[in-house]
């Protein structure tokens, strides 16, 4: 991902020092000049996934042998994403096939796991309503099919997040379409969520240009969540998008990869870099009673004297 874009992961330590100052119990609601962001049990061993990342943080650092793309380009380091069709009727149940083209224009066939899939893909309405987090299957032609539905009209935005075998760590990105009249909605700033029960609390400042330290906060019913599931080898991921331009960031938290038996919560950690001033939509999968749900923010960033 893009150098200015480069996710400041944690330690182990610091995950635990959050622990120990916030503590798991905070319920959400509360004030919150110290969010709660509490320790998985997990040992604290590195953090490996999505582009190795630092011991005890979130993954997608880059090194110097790897691509800036940020979604924002369907070609970069010889790989192209080549969709099979990018016209959908919406609200009907389709499939979406899709290619990674190497520099011979051949499918590449081989992946690394990122996070327990070879292939993380993201929809978004270009509006940024309607996301999707999928993930495909892998044929052994090198086409990548998952049923699709794009649910009302408009432009989308997708992107393919993955690590071609021998290669760099790319995020690359094209356009969808669902024919009909399309009415964009406006988002206002945001830092509540509420999603299939649950309320969902996101703190802190987004500092362009500086790593910016944000916190998310589950509650369900007015208590506190102390038992987040592992989804995907974290307690929550965040993908962020720049409004203007739907530049893409995706973050991890800032604890070592969890065991599938642990648990944690309230609170989860993150820290992240964003490239510029703007809004920025957040998008938070967490995991609870073994359903993944997908809580909603937009944030504005704090200006910078």
């Amino acid at each position: 991902m893009n150098a200015a874009l480069r996710l400041s992961g944690y330690t182990a330590v610091l995950a635990l020092v959050f622990a120990a100052a916030w503590g798991v119990g905070a319920a959400v609601g509360a004030p919150a000049t110290a969010p709660p962001a509490a320790a998985p049990v997990a040992s604290a061993v590195p953090h490996a996934g999505m582009g190795a990342g630092t011991a005890g943080g979130h993954a997608h650092s880059r090194g110097a042998d790897e691509v800036d793309s940020a979604g924002l380009v369907a070609t970069a380091a010889g790989y192209t994403f080549v969709p099979k069709l990018t016209t959908y009727r919406p609200g009907v149940p389709s499939e979406l096939a899709f290619t990674i083209t190497g520099s011979d224009r051949r499918p590449v066939t081989r992946f690394d796991d990122e996070h327990e899939k070879q292939m993380h893909l993201i929809l978004v309405r270009r509006d940024s309503a309607w996301f999707q987090h999928l993930h495909p299957t892998l044929g052994p032609d090198g086409v990548w099919r998952v049923p699709l539905i794009l649910p009302v009209p408009g432009i989308y935005r997708m992107y393919a997040d993955f690590a071609p075998t021998g290669g760099p760590p790319l995020v690359l990105g094209t356009d969808l379409f669902a024919p009909g009249d399309f009415d964009p909605i406006a988002f206002p700033p945001s830092r509540v969520a509420q999603v299939g029960g649950y309320q969902v609390r996101l703190d802190g400042e987004l500092v362009p240009g500086s790593p910016s330290q944000i916190f998310a906060t589950v509650s369900r019913d007015g208590a506190a969540v102390t038992d987040l599931e592992p989804y995907l080898g974290a307690f929550g991921h965040l993908v962020a998008l720049r409004q203007s331009d739907l530049t893409y960031l995706h973050v991890h938290p800032d604890a070592a990869t969890p065991a599938p038996t642990d648990r944690s919560g309230p609170g989860i950690a993150f820290t992240t870099e964003v490239p510029s001033a703007g809004t920025y939509r957040l998008y938070l999968d967490f995991r609870h009673a073994g359903i993944v749900r997908t809580a909603e923010f937009t944030v504005t960033t704090r200006e910078v004297p």
